[in-house]
């Protein structure tokens, strides 16, 4: 009698797991992250989009909000005010910074062909850069005074009449711009002379070798070399110099009685930021004060564009 053979049962093979994919696999890199743009979303994206929904209606921070429509932008672009504080902020911007970056250029050549105590130049020129603005401008408020600043002091002794600086439109504008260009200066010497040290060597020696001068040596090849610093300056120099508010805030406060933010006699000193917070925070217009904050923003995407397209159609 044949004995059957049974065929064991088939074990079943367990499948393979499905390799995570996305979300799944990463997700405690993005937990990692996730703090930075929780913030981000918080304080940086949900205000702008708050602003921009505010500056539709009109509002004093306690009440209901009121819809406006357009009607904030339309005054705005009829607020004679608002042109002036563009015009003050314009002028003081420019008298800061294509002196600022004259200097800066200069003394990051001065720093490059230095051969001793080069870290120690570079920290007493960033030194201002780190330093209060408000401290800053309190000097600057002494060396400017009327009757007790040493500009003043220095324009006697050489029998010049004295000059109402914190008093009178263009002393306004030029001591906010020295003010500007006494802090920045060295911070964008560091930057020209991080551009200056990427540049070969190897350029110098054969211009000399063809003899060319400092003067040529710089128009033709250090300069050249240079725009992309050059860009980064300007372009970030603009930004900066356009959003101006603690320079011209402290150094005026006490020479006007009706706001902190009013910039000095006649508005002189008044520029944009300073409008905002005078029509925010005085006035209690938090939505023509939204209107206001979006118009700067235009103005310095404006200028930004237009300083880099003259610079790069000059390197063309």
């Amino acid at each position: 009698m044949a004995v059957l053979e049974q065929t064991p049962p088939a074990v079943a093979q367990p499948s393979p797991s499905r390799p995570k994919k996305g979300f799944r696999k990463y997700w405690h890199l993005y937990a990692a992250i996730s703090p930075f743009y929780l913030i981000f979303l918080g304080f940086g994206l949900f205000p702008v989009g708050f602003s921009l929904y505010l500056s539709f209606h009109r509002w004093d921070g306690l009440g209901t909000m009121e819809w406006a429509g357009l009607s904030q932008y339309q005054y705005l672009l009829s607020d004679s005010d608002f042109w002036n504080s563009i015009g003050n902020t314009v002028i003081i911007w420019a008298l800061a910074t294509f002196p600022m970056i004259f200097l800066a250029m200069v003394t990051a050549v001065m720093l490059n062909s230095a051969v001793r105590f080069k870290g120690l130049y570079r920290v007493a020129y960033f030194l201002p850069n780190v330093t209060s603005v408000v401290a800053i401008a309190i000097v600057f408020g002494s060396i400017f005074s009327t009757n007790n600043g040493v500009i003043n002091a220095v324009l006697h002794g050489f029998g010049i009449d004295q000059v109402a600086w914190l008093n009178t439109p263009w002393g306004i504008k030029v001591t906010i711009a020295a003010l500007m260009t006494w802090q920045w200066t060295g911070y964008n010497a560091i930057i020209f002379l991080a551009g200056l040290q990427t540049i070969p060597s190897d350029l110098y020696e054969a211009a000399r070798m063809d003899g060319a001068g400092p003067i040529q040596t710089f128009f033709r090849i250090t300069l050249p070399l240079l725009r992309p610093t050059l860009l980064f300056v300007l372009v970030v120099s603009t930004v900066t110099g356009l959003q101006s508010f603690s320079e011209p805030q402290v150094l005026l406060q006490t020479s006007s009685n009706d706001s902190t933010f009013a910039g000095g006699p006649g508005h002189s000193g008044q520029t944009m930021v300073l409008y905002f917070f005078q029509q925010t925070f005085d006035n209690n217009d938090f939505g023509y004060g939204a209107a206001v904050a979006w118009g700067i923003f235009l103005v310095v995407v404006l200028f930004s564009i237009i300083n880099w397209r003259l610079v790069q159609r000059r390197g063309d």
